[in-house]
């Protein structure tokens, strides 16, 4: 038998970065939504842990025991009193270390084949549970849709929004290490940054009003100045999609990819060929949000074990 499951990459529609604690994490306050640039990871019997990468970038992707999928097969198996193995053959189509999550989705993708496989029929709270050990993306990817996150951004309250959003979405083939982005906004902002960061109220009621560009007059990032230091050519980015009209553009997450609100599919692509023309981007896709956290997309019989 084999499982295939399909989890989203996430889009930040604002971040507030509150000050670091002595345990290392920033508390948060952001609003998510679940793109159409999806991760694929089907799962197959086998006798351990294993992963195999196919797809863009695969091959930045480790596939070692490091691999967050195979983490949380690991976890999901420990939690249930599972002894057999499984093949995670993950398809990527999230960027790499571009700030929209894609080791997370696959994570959280993971979760949902391999209960699946296995038939442990764990609660969605309890996959919920797992998924924030994991990471702090990965309890969103298993939710989808669009959620305020607050603690490490693991905490999940759903958010009631109208509408389609389409984005485009600018690439880079190097990315930026979330770590050494979040060291840099320490320095940058350092002990001004706020115990317990606010949600953009103005942006909720933007979202549940429906209004496109109110939603984009509010996104916002407090990691943005950081991931200009480290990569001050997302300047131009910014730039470039605001001269083709964006209705707002803001790096996602911790970058180095930027996303762009469109009026509609025809504006984005606009602007994805502005991007292009001006050569600010190394790649350019298109998404629309929010669309469902992980879902079994179907089951195979027959698949043999590897």
């Amino acid at each position: 038998m084999s499982v295939r499951v399909r989890a989203p990459g996430k889009v930040n529609l604002s971040l507030a970065v509150g000050r670091r604690q002595p345990d290392g994490y920033h508390p948060l306050a952001t609003v998510f939504q679940a793109v159409s640039l999806v991760e694929e990871v089907v799962a197959t019997p086998a006798e351990r842990v294993t992963v195999s990468v196919t797809g863009p970038q695969a091959h930045l992707v480790p596939t070692d025991a490091t691999n967050l999928a195979a983490r949380a097969a690991r976890l999901l198996a420990e939690v249930a009193g599972v002894d057999d193995g499984v093949h995670l053959t993950i398809h990527k189509d999230v960027p790499v270390a571009g700030g929209m999550a894609g080791g997370s989705a696959d994570a959280a993708a993971a979760l949902v084949a391999c209960d699946a496989l296995w038939g442990t029929g764990l609660p969605r709270e309890e996959l919920a549970r797992l998924a924030g050990e994991l990471g702090s993306d990965v309890p969103f990817a298993l939710h989808g849709q669009t959620a305020v996150g607050r603690g490490r951004g693991h905490l999940l309250s759903p958010v009631l929004s109208r509408g389609e959003y389409h984005w485009a979405v600018g690439l880079r083939a190097t990315g930026l290490a979330t770590p050494a982005v979040y060291a840099a906004f320490d320095e940058v902002v350092g002990g001004v940054a706020p115990e317990e960061p606010e949600v953009d109220e103005a942006l909720l009621r933007a979202l549940l009003a429906g209004d496109a560009a109110a939603v984009g007059a509010a996104l916002s990032n407090d990691l943005q100045h950081a991931a200009l230091e480290l990569a001050p050519e997302l300047a131009e980015t910014l730039a470039v999609a605001e001269d083709a009209g964006a209705l707002g553009v803001v790096v996602s997450g911790s970058g180095p990819t930027v996303v762009a609100l469109a009026r509609d599919a025809a504006h984005a692509g606009a602007i994805g060929r502005a991007w292009t023309a001006a050569h600010v981007v190394d790649g350019v896709r298109h998404a629309v949000g929010p669309v469902p956290g992980a879902r079994v997309l179907g089951a195979q019989a027959g698949a043999g074990r590897r």
